[in-house]
């Protein structure tokens, strides 16, 4: 990016903090500043040096009484979401400019490149539209804690956003620029004057509110919007026109319905969810009709829409005064239901047919009659809500670890005298389900709830069922199974269902995890698809999950990565091959260690063939908020998914050579076994993990309404991946996303042939660029130095120095192999938007590593302390801001 792009860039960093200093002189006093910028100067002077001068800095922070510290703490956190919301601003700026970064990771093309990417490559218009047509790209949102900042600050700083982008325009007079300054200076000062830190843990039916405000917001806009944007580049390139409801976008939730190892998402917050879910799309398409009411008051009508309504002068108003009346009564009797009152009676909208029914008459009516112009304006975009967002506003995913299947059906085995479902062997698991699934007797009935084989985890997944029945299939979307392994875990949940009389079954999904059941995914899905019975419930297609997660905290991020890619070859030539659609349902995370990358990148490194016009992704924690918080950005980034899924679909990478797989393999190999002999064989880990991260102090912190671990004393194994990733990201040590990688590739690279071997890869196959770009930005994140700061202050544990000292001396030589492999002098020297963004935040991030050291070394000593506490959770909170990422 040139000098003059970039410039507005540190014109709004300025601006910012300028209003911020200005707060703090006003709020805090003369003095706090003086120490912010005392601070903040030596960490510059210490960057600028390429030495840390951390004792200057640690002098001065140490002499600070325990309020001081929080204060400073929360200047320097204040200041990084500020800098966040700049450079959010200048992504929106470019993506208006259509203007793109050399190499800039997060640069992916436009549909408008893809569009003439594809007429180079001479496909035929008739297949780019019968692709477009059949496209399927749904993004599930889910409550993933890795959204550190308040929803009530979120707010505050989406007006500040807003306010940046009006400053933008260049017609403003000079009262204007002062109105729209004090204004910013308002919004900063509230800001400062809210807590940072959620208090209190938010329950599942708290995150699933949070991610309806975000449809509500900026989603509910952003999808017409982007419908638009879509339609006018298709028009430029000369392609017909889609038909008027067409929408390849739809979105799907799992907050609320992820109940793996969370014990507060019970069947209960199940049902309320989606009743809260339902009241809500009906809120939103009740405000819809009033817009409409308002606008269409023209009389000339068709014949089909007059003979619903009789002569009227007014024939769509009389029309939306019922549908009005429906929906305001559907509203009603949804809040008596979530609020367990009585239903008052009239007719509502019992699904979304009925409403797209009527919609749709009144739109075939004014194309008739020669209005086609009012009917592409309001009407299309309200089309467009409902295709998107069905009348349910979000399909809800169900996820259920397998063996909670497992033990209920144990418990029903054991109340029919017939063994322990649990003890059996695969063959006759299979055996028992599928008679049953064919059976069409109950399995069971009433009285085994009754019975003290049902004890309260079988009846949660008991009931978990039910709600499936009651709630009927158009708000529910799939059912997934965590961790599963062997063909009986996909065909339990099936009878499970049936054994609830669900008439309408969910879709059941597979979930691979661990590097074990992905290497396996493709034979447990070829034997289930041999299996007839099966086959024939999966004619229309299947889903399959690949998890990112547990995979790389399982055998690291390298290995995780090629496994996945060949369990999703292989799961795609055995679909193929039976002549049934698949779809992949990717599991992937904000931190690149679990999976998280652009969108294109993202895409365009799957095996050929793979996507398929269809697509299915998680968007997680912090990454809703950044992808889809504001209208623009959000436009932006849902054109790229239908951009990224075009292109892959029909001009998907070419198949790996043979010595390219092989390569990987050899590198897989050694990175294997170099991060396990770490993570799982190095007895220092856990305690150095517990010791010198934050990694127990995150428990402190209100994220989401999961439990951090599965168990509350285990290992490394019962951590989760998001907070196992997050612990480490806030030492800037990063280790899940290079531990293993470095020593394989420091290996190859003694020899010459495999150098060339693996350069040609970074160059000509997608999915190893994409590693070696992600491994380079997540290694131009770390620092050796920072990691180092928190072990001097933390320990003097002779085993855990030791670690400490492999690690930084590990990371250094990953550094070394990537820059040997890229040919690059220092990271990201071909990004320097993002050299640029790290180098900015590092004098702000660098004393709230040293506060976070201290904080955490003070606390370890005391009971109790919320002052402490409170400056601890905004150091986590604003390093978090400054890595642009947690988990």
């Amino acid at each position: 990016m040139n000098q003059d792009q970039n410039s507005p860039l540190r014109e709004d960093v300025r601006l910012l903090g300028e209003e911020l200093g200005r707060v703090l002189r006003e709020q805090a006093g003369e003095a706090l500043f003086e120490t912010v910028e005392t601070v903040r100067q030596a960490a510059v002077e210490s960057r600028s040096t390429g030495e840390m001068q951390i004792d200057h800095l640690r002098q001065l922070l140490d002499s600070l009484d325990d309020e001081t510290l929080l204060e400073v703490a929360r200047a320097f956190s204040q200041f990084l979401n500020l800098a966040n919301i700049a450079e959010q601003r200048h992504r929106e700026r470019l993506h208006r400019q259509h203007q793109r970064f050399s190499g800039d990771p997060d640069s992916d093309q436009s549909l408008r490149q893809v569009l003439a990417e594809l007429k180079g490559a001479g496909i035929p218009q008739k297949e780019i539209y019968n692709t477009l047509q059949r496209l399927s790209v749904e993004l599930v949102l889910t409550a993933h804690p890795t959204e550190v900042t308040r929803r009530t600050l979120i707010r505050k700083y989406d007006h500040i956003a807003h306010l940046l982008a009006a400053l933008d325009r260049s017609d403003l007079t000079q009262t204007e620029i002062q109105e729209l300054r004090r204004h910013l200076y308002e919004q900063i000062l509230s800001a400062w004057n809210t807590d940072e830190i959620r208090r209190a843990r938010p329950t599942p039916v708290d995150e699933a509110k949070w991610g309806f405000a975000t449809i509500e917001q900026s989603l509910w806009q952003a999808v017409p919007q982007a419908m638009r944007t879509i339609d006018e580049e298709l028009a430029l390139a000369g392609l017909a026109p889609m038909p008027v409801d067409w929408v390849p976008l739809s979105l799907a939730s799992w907050m609320g319905g992820d109940r793996d190892g969370n014990p507060n998402v019970t069947a209960a917050v199940t049902r309320e969810v989606l009743l809260l879910s339902r009241w809500m799309a009906a809120d939103l398409y009740l405000r819809d009709v009033e817009n409409l009411l308002a606008d269409l008051s023209m009389h000339r009508a068709s014949t089909e829409l007059l003979t619903h309504t009789g002569p009227s002068h007014e024939p769509y108003r009389l029309v939306l005064r019922r549908v009005r009346n429906r929906l305001r009564t559907t509203r009603a009797q949804l809040e008596a239901r979530i609020k367990h009152r009585p239903q008052p009676g009239g007719e509502g909208f019992d699904n979304g047919r009925q409403l797209f029914e009527v919609l749709s008459m009144i739109d075939r009516s004014l194309r008739s009659v020669g209005l086609s112009a009012i009917a592409d304006g309001q009407l299309r975009d309200t089309l467009r809500r409902l295709n998107c967002f069905g009348i349910t506003l979000l399909r809800l995913d169900i996820r259920q670890e397998s063996t909670r299947h497992g033990d209920a059906l144990d418990a029903v085995t054991r109340y029919l005298g017939i063994g322990n479902y649990a003890n059996w062997e695969e063959a006759r698991k299979v055996e028992f389900l599928l008679c049953e699934l064919d059976n069409r007797r109950p399995l069971v009935d009433e009285a085994f709830y009754h019975t003290d084989f049902c004890d309260e985890s079988v009846r949660e997944v008991l009931d978990t069922c039910k709600v499936i029945a009651e709630q009927g299939p158009e708000g529910l979307g799939a059912y997934v199974i965590s961790m599963a392994k062997m063909p009986s875990d996909i065909l339990a949940v099936m009878l499970l269902q049936k054994i609830a009389n669900v008439h309408r079954p969910m879709r059941v999904v597979p979930l691979f995890e661990t590097l074990d059941d992905l290497n396996n995914a493709a034979a447990t899905m070829g034997t289930l698809l041999n299996i007839a019975q099966y086959k024939q419930r999966v004619l229309k297609g299947q889903e399959v999950m690949i998890g990112y997660s547990d995979s790389a905290k399982d055998a690291g991020f390298l290995a995780a990565a090629w496994a996945q890619f060949r369990a999703q070859e292989a799961l795609s030539g055995i679909f193929r091959n039976h002549g049934i659609p698949l779809t992949l349902f990717h599991g992937r995370g904000g931190s690149i260690s679990r999976g998280g990358s652009p969108t294109r990148t993202a895409l365009l490194s799957q095996p050929p063939g793979s996507v398929a016009g269809r697509i299915r992704v998680t968007e997680q924690g912090e990454m809703i908020r950044f992808k889809y918080g504001r209208p623009s950005v959000a436009v932006y980034n849902l054109e790229q998914y239908v951009a990224a899924t075009l292109e892959a679909t029909l001009i998907p990478p070419a198949e790996p050579r043979q010595e390219w797989r092989g390569q990987m393999d050899r590198l897989t190999k050694v990175s294997v076994r170099s991060y396990r002999e770490v993570v799982r064989d190095d007895p220092a880990l856990v305690a150095y993990l517990r010791t010198v991260t934050p990694e127990t102090e995150l428990s402190r912190l209100a994220l989401g309404s999961r439990p951090a671990r599965r168990k509350p004393d285990g290992g490394v194994e019962t951590l989760r991946a998001i907070p196992w990733v997050f612990a480490w990201t806030q030492i800037r040590l990063m280790l899940p996303a290079w531990l293993g990688t470095g020593a394989a590739l420091e290996q190859a690279l003694k020899h010459a042939d495999e150098t060339d071997l693996l350069r040609a890869m970074s160059r000509q196959w997608p999915f190893f660029q994409g590693v070696v770009d992600m491994l380079e930005m997540v290694l131009a994140k770390s620092d050796t130095r920072v990691a180092c700061w928190y072990e001097e202050r933390l320990t003097q544990e002779a085993a855990l120095v030791r670690l400490g000292k492999t690690l930084r001396e590990r990371l250094s030589r990953t550094v070394s192999a990537l820059q040997q492999l890229t040919g690059h002098e220092s990271l990201l020297d071909n990004n320097p938007v993002m050299r640029w963004s790290i180098r900015v935040r590092d004098p702000y991030t660098d004393p709230l590593h040293l506060l976070q050291a201290e904080l955490m070394a003070r606390l370890r000593n005391r009971e109790s302390d919320p002052v402490l506490e409170s400056a601890l959770m905004v150091t986590i909170a604003g390093i978090a801001a400054g890595m642009r990422n947690t988990g």
